[in-house]
């Protein structure tokens, strides 16, 4: 060994390196190198990778890490102070390299560096003390080098300083080193000599470092922008740190010894380092913490008793069971005989205690009160998990195979992936720490990189450059998944012409180019959990942020499994808490329990459903593309289920196989089996291989196979290597001959499965996640009011998903109630009467601790009478202003409004809305008023002030006042207040405002379009039959067809219906403003039959807005005037307002009065003659109806009141 690097940061120090590991070894071995260190700055996340990567290469890998140590009460150096003696010192920090020595010197790095972020965390860098140091010292190498303390020392030739410091670390002995480097730092050569003139006396090796942050030289700039993304500062910022060089590149070792030649020995010490470090990992041995069995018990009887006690409950739960009739004559004998054989499996692998983990944990789930999902993955093909209650689904009916889970003849861990409820998935990690030891259990680290966008927007700020140049060329980076720079430049000519013509964006991408991928942050994985037999620190270094207990690996989850820890997946599925809010629902409402698991599977009223492709919350069948699919395969069985979740897919949408699989199903296509003996496995799939498992089992009876065997070939096929291939073709017609098959139609068949093997799908996952598809179908087509008031509870926090779900109750027919203060609780619930009660936690800009301090209050003292006594009972330091104003403007207060409880208010639909724009206006004007009196009350009360005789002055609460009386809000005012707060219209539609109108000039409602019958005969596009809609545009979304046109397709609603049409752009350029969501809409067009859709479609001719409606269209703007409110200052005040809108052309005035006042009559008619027109605007509208109280409208056809 010529040289050593003994301190080198790889990209996983987030911060200062570009070095990537699987290049370094590459460019190592280029060099001749023999041993390196990785030395990252106060972690080891790529501990795992680094000593794979180095071993691979033939270079010994040294384990270590650069550190920052704080050291107490010292002050910063300087020729003439004294250590001993100064009074005025300061804590220092300091950074030194450690280095693995042995096994214990490993173990002692993983403790220090766990305790650095779980005890020593400053500002989020992980700090470690000098006493622990000297604690966990044995095994360690410790270098200091110009940066540490002693270094500090040396530089400014301190002496006293020196030795006292050396005094501290005398625990060390022959274990410490001082490092010196040549990077052109400063004081660098005057560190140097001062080391060599006082480390020799004292007989202190010293050693070469070069501190190496990335590989080549002319990396140094694109580095420094990796050091402004971390630390916030601009590169061409003159005042930035400067801490790194130009010569922190990987030198080779000649280099080294060049650089060094005066100093041989610094460069022989490190040689002799790495001759010193010497330790080996024990990868890929799964360690599992020790299950109790009961005394006299071996573990595999223990297991064999658990397993065949559980498959006998799990019998009589069948014989008892409705839901699972047809398994009432279960064949035991096949059950138990195929139990044996995967407990002789898993014993012989050494499993068992994998399995009793798992039980333990997820019974406790279910003893608890946490939903667990019946099985997910391979997992359910297991029936030692079904019997052990693992997985709640049975896999004998549904062909489920063991071995896909779990192969005797290729020993792999088992990977038991657990869906919880998301409520309960933290108490169920709780409940294993708690169990296990909470130093043997935690979570696992992810790290995340710069990808293309980020890295585009992190490099624009580091370089200075404006937030709009560089925002402009990151949306030029497709939106697609495993997007890089590299292939942006190729898909967006955007990007490429912007890259080749402008110098500032082809400095941003190349930089992008140099950074993108690498390391820069860590996180949390979803739901991986280890629990480790000892501590966790002998696998694996601990992280956790600041201020958190959360324990995470430092390595990541292919390198925690590697290091011997087990994961187990804690998955958490928002579907089980609908399915648990539900239950829980329906219990209250029905007053019954219902067992999910015992749910019939052949419930008519559930396949009906499905057939209306009625799908919205059901789970894995809601989606648009999966609709279509229901739509096509009309499902109406369990089986269909299943192949439904693995159908939707794009290999086998692509292939031709989902049509070949519906058309089979429906008799459209004969169902063939390529040999008679393969009918039974596929029947199911209507001929057509769908499943993984089916590959498996075609294997075992055509090519002879054992299923392990199969398993392998199907691994095989999913790899598609040729040469494996090849040799597993060859053993399949060898296993076809022996059993007398036709060889030729064998090879077909062979043939036919590796096509259809790259889109099989997993039948277990498959299988186990179309139970919780029909489970909720189940739900929701026999008790819909419950079902969706768990599902709008379970994203309440999600506006958008809430309005897609109020909109489905609506489709439904279900009664959806209004947010209100004495009957809302948090979530959405049920009342008595089978109604959803809106969920205040829905609200936008409420938190849950006004919700909850008020909802207490109110259990506590009863409903709130007014504003004044909610104000008053209430903490206003969380049901502020602003909380308040959002219950307003929702309607959650509309409570407080006696007018609402008159029946012939609420029945009619324009004094409900006037009444309620009224109050809303009125609460708003009065909050201020009932807050500041509120106050008044609590400082009084609070003071306890008390006439002579001692009672007290204050009042239980302040006293009722009237609400002051405000300008009315428009309905417009009202239904914005409402999109603000919950997301869409709820009180009214937007198109109830122009009801009389449109319904003058409407030919067809969506509902009346969709329940049109195919043409006898079809016409030419110009002889469709002519009509016009009108619609609120819910959504829109732009396509691009096969022949490259772009498509602009908006989904339309009219109150009573949706429907779906096309534009282009020709079609927008006459629209007066641009597509929006919330607009309405008037679309004339012609009636055409959709083949594909199989209904009626719009095809347009043009499109306009309300207003471009009324000036093509309107005649008259009729006015209603009611004689009893009718005096001389509000026909002053029409006057006005109507003089505002006169114009040339536009729509006549026709006023009406209800009774004769012939002075005010002629005074207006005076100020409008009959030639006179107005402007057929909306503006005009509001204002007259504000004035009028409503009473005016534009007419489309005569002048008379009843048209």
């Amino acid at each position: 060994m010529s040289f050593a690097h003994l301190n080198l940061h790889t990209e996983f120090s987030l911060s200062d390196s570009l070095v990537r590991v699987k290049p370094l070894f590459k460019y190592l071995k280029e060099q001749g190198a023999n041993a390196v260190a990785l030395t990252d700055l106060g972690n080891a996340f790529a501990l795992i990778k680094f000593y794979k990567a180095a071993l691979n290469a033939g270079i010994k890998p040294i384990l270590g890490a650069d550190c920052y140590l704080k050291i107490n009460g010292v002050k910063k150096s300087n020729k003439n102070n004294n250590p001993h003696k100064d009074a005025n010192k300061t804590d220092l920090i300091s950074r030194v390299t450690l280095l693995a020595q042995n096994q214990t010197g490993y173990k002692n790095l993983c403790t220090l560096l766990s305790k650095g972020y779980r005890e020593g965390q400053d500002r989020g860098i992980p700090q470690l003390s000098l006493e622990w140091l000297c604690e966990y010292n044995a095994g360690l190498i410790i270098i200091f080098s110009q940066e540490s303390h002693l270094g500090d020392a040396l530089t400014h030739n301190n002496e006293d300083q020196f030795d006292y410091h050396l005094e501290q670390l005398n625990i060390f002995k022959d274990r410490l080193y001082i490092g010196i480097s040549r990077i052109g730092r400063n004081n660098e050569e005057t560190y140097i000599q001062n080391a060599v003139r006082l480390c020799y006396p004292r007989k202190l090796p010293i050693v070469a470092l070069n501190d190496v942050r990335f590989i080549h030289k002319d990396d140094f700039e694109a580095h420094e922008v990796r050091v402004c993304i971390s630390t916030g500062f601009v590169l061409s910022d003159h005042k930035r740190p400067k801490v790194f060089t130009a010569e922190q590149y990987l030198k080779s070792p000649q280099a080294m010894s060049a650089l060094f030649a005066d100093l041989p020995a610094a460069i022989e010490n490190s040689t002799q380092i790495a001759m010193r470090c010497n330790v080996t990992l024990s990868l890929d041995k799964p360690c599992l913490p020790d299950f109790p069995v009961p005394e006299g018990l071996s573990m595999a009887q223990y297991f064999k008793k658990c397993a065949a006690d559980g498959l006998q409950w799990r019998f009589a739960e069948l014989e008892k069971s409705s839901a699972n009739a047809d398994y009432k004559a279960v064949n035991k004998d096949e059950y138990i005989a195929r139990l044996n054989i995967e407990l002789d499996v898993i014993i012989n692998m050494g499993f068992p205690g994998y399995f009793f983990i798992v039980a333990d944990f997820i019974q406790w789930a279910k003893d608890n009160d946490i939903p667990v999902g019946p099985g997910r993955g391979s997992g359910a093909g297991s029936l030692v998990a079904w019997a052990l209650k693992i997985t709640d689904l049975d896999p004998i009916p549904y062909d489920l195979l063991f071995e896909r889970f779990l192969n005797p003849e290729r020993v792999s861990m088992p990977d038991f992936d657990i869906d919880f409820c998301m409520e309960g998935r933290d108490r169920v990690i709780e409940y294993v720490a708690k169990h296990y030891g909470r130093e043997a259990v935690s979570q696992i680290a992810t790290h995340g990189t710069m990808a293309a966008k980020a890295v585009v927007r992190d490099v624009g700020r580091a370089l200075g450059y404006p937030y709009g140049m560089v925002d402009r060329i990151a949306k030029m980076i497709p939106f697609e998944l495993g997007m890089t720079l590299s292939k942006a430049l190729i898909d967006s000519p955007d990007l490429k012409q912007a890259y080749k013509q402008d110098e500032e964006i082809t400095t941003l991408i190349d930089f992008g180019l140099q950074l993108e991928g690498l390391t820069k942050s860590v996180g949390r994985h979803a739901g991986g959990v280890v629990i480790s037999p000892t501590l966790l620190t002998d696998f694996s270094p601990l992280y956790c942020e600041e201020g958190s207990n959360a324990l995470v690996t430092q390595f990541d989850k292919d390198d925690v499994e590697a290091a011997g820890l087990v994961k187990f997946d804690f998955l958490g599925l928002r579907t089980l808490t609908i399915i648990h809010w539900a239950l829980q629902h329906i219990e209250k409402t029905h007053a019954k329990k219902i067992d999910i698991l015992s749910i019939p599977l052949n419930d008519k009223p559930s396949f009906d459903l499905l057939k209306r492709c009625e799908t919205t919350a059901v789970f894995q069948l809601e989606s648009r593309g999966m609709k279509d699919l229901i739509s096509k395969l009309q499902p109406d069985t369990f089986e269909d289920i299943i192949a439904l979740v693995a159908l939707f897919r794009p290999g086998p949408l692509e292939s031709g196989m989902v049509d070949d699989f519906i058309n089979r199903k429906h008799g459209r296509a004969d169902v063939a089996y390529p040999f008679p003996e393969l009918e039974d496995i596929l029947k199911p799939t209507y001929g057509v291989i769908v499943y993984q498992e089916q590959v498996m089992q075609i294997s075992q009876v055509i090519g002879n196979y054992t299923l392990g065997g199969a398993d392998l070939l199907r691994r095989a096929m999913g790899k598609k290597k040729a040469e494996e291939m090849a040799d597993q073709r060859m053993l399949f017609m060898q296993g076809a001959e022996k059993l007398n098959f036709d060889t030729q139609k064998a090879g077909d068949l062979f043939d036919l499965m590796e096509k259809f093997a790259g889109y099989g799908f997993n039948k277990s996952h498959s299988a186990a996640y179309a139970l919780i598809s029909y489970q909720t179908a189940y739900l929701k087509s026999n008790y819909p009011t419950e079902f969706m008031a768990a599902v709008l509870s379970s994203d309440m926090d999600k506006t958008e998903k809430v309005v897609i779900f109020v909109e489905e109750c609506r489709e439904m027919k279900l009664s959806l109630l209004s947010p209100s203060i004495n009957h809302s609780l948090y979530a959405f619930s049920v009342n008595n009467i089978d109604q959803i009660v809106y969920g205040l936690g829905a609200l936008k800009g409420v938190g849950e601790a006004a919700i909850t301090n008020t909802l207490l209050e109110r259990e506590a003292n009863g409903d709130f009478k007014d504003l004044f006594d909610l104000c008053a009972r209430v903490d206003l330091s969380k049901m502020n202003k602003k909380v308040l104003e959002t219950l307003i403007r929702a309607g959650a207060l509309d409570i407080f409004c006696e007018a609402l409880n008159d029946i012939n208010i609420v029945n009619n639909q324009e004094l409900n809305l006037q009444t309620r724009c009224q109050h809303r206006a009125n609460l708003m004007l009065t909050m201020p008023e009932a807050i500041k009196v509120a106050e008044q009350f609590g400082k009084d009360k609070s003071k306890g002030q008390f006439d002579l005789f001692g009672m007290s002055l204050a009042s239980e609460a302040p006293t009722p006042k009237s609400l002051h009386n405000a300008l009315s809000w428009t309905e417009q005012d009202l239904l914005d207040a409402e999109k603000e707060t919950l997301g869409y219209y709820f009180t009214a539609h937007p198109l109830d405002r122009f009801k009389s109108e449109l319904k003058q000039i409407v030919t067809h409602t969506f509902a009346d379009i969709n329940e049109l019958a195919p043409p006898a005969y079809r016409v030419k596009r110009t002889q469709e039959p002519p009509v016009l809609v009108a619609g609120l545009v819910m959504g829109v979304r732009t396509k691009i067809s096969q022949k490259g046109n772009k498509m602009i397709l908006v989904d339309l609603d009219d109150k009573r219906a949706r429907q779906e049409i096309m534009l282009n752009d020709e079609h927008l350029k006459y629209l007066e403003t641009p597509l929006a969501v919330d607009q309405v809409l008037i679309i004339k067009g012609s009636l055409g039959w959709n083949d594909f859709s199989n209904s009626m479609r719009i095809n347009v001719n043009e499109i306009m807005s309300i207003d471009q409606m009324r000036a093509f269209s309107a005649k008259w703007l009729l006015i209603e005037i009611e004689s009893d409110k009718f005096n001389q200052e509000l026909s002053n005040k029409l006057i006005s307002l109507l003089g505002n809108y006169s114009s040339a052309s536009g729509v006549k005035l026709r006023l009406r009065y209800h009774k004769h006042k012939p002075d005010l009559q002629s005074s207006i008619e005076a100020a409008f003659p009959e030639t006179l027109c107005f402007k057929a605007c909306q503006e005009l509208l509001d204002q007259l109806k504000l004035l009028l109280n409503g009473q005016a409208r534009f007419s489309f056809r005569g002048a008379g009141f009843n048209d």
